[in-house]
């Protein structure tokens, strides 16, 4: 019979506070850099008054940026492979709809070249991204 406690038994509970600690570190550091970490393609978009539509899943887009370059996501692209990249694009999506980012000052008939051969490539719905215009006097007029 043993009379008193018994200290050489091992400890079966693990210690969390420095598991703790660590995370809460990475929590900080992750909430310093994500504003950070924001990419894309500098675009300088037109203004509208109409409000942003809600959107839920990841959309294609693609982008002109103001030196006439063209960009599908992120990745650049010349005109002449435009089209067949698109389409071989089209073939692994489930949705047929595409988002055309324009800088405000490329020519008109940049941008109807470029819609065209998105509608060629067999994409069913064509959106433009805009920003919406900051003052509220201009839906008066």
């Amino acid at each position: 019979m043993m009379a008193g406690g018994n200290n050489d038994r091992l400890m079966s509970e693990i210690n969390v506070t420095p598991f703790v600690d660590v995370m809460l570190v990475l929590l900080i550091i992750f909430m310093v850099t994500a504003p950070m970490m924001v990419q894309g393609i500098d675009v300088a978009l037109p203004e509208t008054t109409d409000a942003p539509l809600a959107s839920e899943k990841e959309h294609l887009v693609v982008t002109i940026d103001d030196q006439n370059r063209l960009f599908i996501n992120q990745f650049p692209v010349s005109l002449e492979f435009f089209k067949d990249k698109l389409v071989a694009i089209m073939e692994n999506r489930g949705d047929r709809e595409v988002y055309l980012r324009a800088d405000k000052t490329i020519p008109y008939g940049v941008v109807v070249q470029v819609m065209s051969e998105i509608k060629g490539a067999g994409v069913e719905r064509l959106g433009m991204v805009t920003i919406p215009l900051e003052t509220e006097g201009i839906r008066g007029n």
